[in-house]
């Protein structure tokens, strides 16, 4: 790993990360009603709640909408779950003036055409193993794991560890 990768890593307070494909595999399932189900990987869940409780910004911009993932990353702590996008620049925009935040302190993670003009933006643009082409070409970090499957607790623990706040958060929980 580089050394200006690593002073990346140590500016990063906020944590913006697509659903669909990143925090799920990209399978759909659907049930005879029409509800789309997925899957979450639950060392993605358990990395998203320690980034929030040592406070870091974690918000999610998804062009899915679903009640049961919106409870998910609601029960996660997560404050910003914006769902149903279809301009994901435009709710980038709003959460950066919202929170006075400077793109050199953002990660965004993406894994398909819709995320790509935002992780343009970003400091730190990363996706998952399985991503489309383009989104690796401008991928300043590609995880080893594929979207669904711990690439968001891939993404966190590093930023965590490279700040040393991975396991003084776990310490801090049970002394």
């Amino acid at each position: 790993m580089s050394k200006h990768f690593k002073i990346i890593m140590n500016d990063i307070t906020t944590f913006i990360f697509d659903v669909d494909g990143v925090l799920t595999d990209g399978t759909v399932h659907v049930s005879q009603e029409g509800e789309l189900l997925r899957a979450m990987n639950i060392r993605d869940g358990y990395a998203i709640k320690a980034a929030v409780e040592n406070g870091y910004n974690v918000f999610i911009i998804s062009g899915g909408s679903n009640d049961g993932v919106r409870k998910r990353f609601e029960n996660l702590g997560v404050k910003e779950i914006h769902l149903g996008v279809s301009n994901k620049v435009a709710v980038y925009n709003q959460l950066i003036s919202k929170y006075n935040l400077d793109a050199e302190q953002v990660l965004y993670m993406g894994d398909d055409i819709p995320d790509y003009h935002v992780m343009q933006l970003v400091a730190l643009p990363t996706c998952p193993q399985d991503a489309v082409p383009e989104i690796k070409k401008i991928a300043k970090y590609t995880s080893h794991v594929n979207g669904g499957r711990g690439a968001v607790r891939d993404v966190i623990e590093q930023i965590m560890k490279t700040q040393q706040k991975w396991f003084q958060h776990f310490d801090a929980k049970y002394d």
